[in-house]
């Protein structure tokens, strides 16, 4: 835990003596992947887990989903690069900045399932869950230059989908 933290302030000094370009390969594309990655891959298992066997279950298999996630994503960043070749920076400081993000992103719409009453739970994950989504689309509008028209298309479009699925596995 004390190596996460001296992670989290060096990624903060590289911040700013950084690049724009540095810190879009740095620290904007492996937290957007993380953040894309935790919100949209934890949907499915979220809902269908709430459809099954209520909130209690939806939330902690969305916790489980949300950390196992956040560890796999971690570790596949750090080990796929590191950044030598590519300039995307020291790995470890990528697995951490990518695993972090992704633990958030899919614990936030877990989150609601602590509201007993499922109907009220699935309303508030909705909500949570649009608001993930803006918050990637606005993200990639401001570091990767994508219309947010379009952002917010593609972001809706695969949330939905993987939604969908957790949906029509929770009703099967």
């Amino acid at each position: 835990m004390v190596g996460m933290f001296s992670e989290v302030r060096g990624a903060i000094s590289d911040w700013r003596s950084a690049s724009d370009r540095d810190r879009l390969l740095q620290v904007i594309q492996p937290g957007l992947i993380g953040l894309i990655d935790g919100t949209i891959s934890t949907l499915a298992p979220i809902f269908a887990s709430a459809y099954v066997a209520g909130s209690r279950a939806a939330l902690l298999v969305g916790l489980a989903a949300a950390l196992g996630a956040a560890i796999s994503m971690g570790m596949s960043e750090a080990l796929s690069d590191d950044g030598e070749l590519t300039g995307r920076g020291g790995s470890i400081q990528r697995g951490v900045i990518t695993g972090a993000a992704t633990f958030v992103g899919g614990t936030l719409h877990a989150l609601p399932f602590l509201i007993s009453d499922l109907s009220k739970a699935l309303l508030v994950a909705y909500v949570v869950v649009s608001c993930e989504l803006v918050v990637i689309a606005i993200v990639r509008k401001r570091f990767l230059h994508v219309s947010l028209a379009s952002s917010l298309v593609q972001v809706t479009v695969g949330g939905t989908i993987v939604a969908a699925v957790g949906v029509a596995v929770g009703h099967a």
